[in-house]
């Protein structure tokens, strides 16, 4: 199977996602389950109905987190230096609006464009990667052709 790259915090959060789904979310449907058979007749009680599917969902996240686990190679981005590759932090300017981004590279299970993690498969990422700093970089995007410039590139 292929290792999935993924950075130190990333892989610590999808950790603490496991232990809560299985110490804390999970005896709670149970007991939830519980609750809902005690009160009769299983074809009409929509709060057994409920909480089975809740179950449903629980069990088969824990199932995709212990999978997603089992092929994590951790990366330690403060290790690293040079040209963009993944872990790197690196500061975009548009050359069309002068906006300035900042994401970071990482892991497609641990992505998530609102706090500035960038999806490593991501057209944008795929297209930073090896350039260095001062380089100019053109991006297919769903919205249209794209351009930045890379201004900044840190290992943090």
């Amino acid at each position: 199977m292929e290792k999935l790259p993924m950075t130190r915090a990333g892989h610590a959060a999808l950790e603490t996602e496991l232990k809560t789904l299985k110490s804390e979310e999970r005896p709670a449907i149970i007991q939830a389950i519980a609750e809902a058979r005690e009160l009769g007749d299983l074809k009409e009680n929509a709060e057994y109905h409920s909480a089975r599917e809740k179950q449903g969902f629980i069990e088969g996240r824990i199932k995709e987190l212990e999978g997603v686990l089992s092929l994590v190679e951790v990366i330690d981005p403060t290790k690293l230096s040079g040209p963009i590759k993944f872990g790197a932090t690196v500061t975009l300017v548009d050359e069309d609006t002068d906006e300035e981004k900042t994401w970071q590279i990482v892991g497609e299970h641990e992505a998530n464009i609102e706090k500035g993690l960038l999806n490593i498969k991501s057209p944008i990422a795929r297209a930073l990667i090896s350039k260095e700093e001062g380089d100019s970089v053109e991006v297919r995007t769903p919205g249209g052709d794209k351009s930045y410039e890379v201004l900044k590139i840190d290992y943090i």
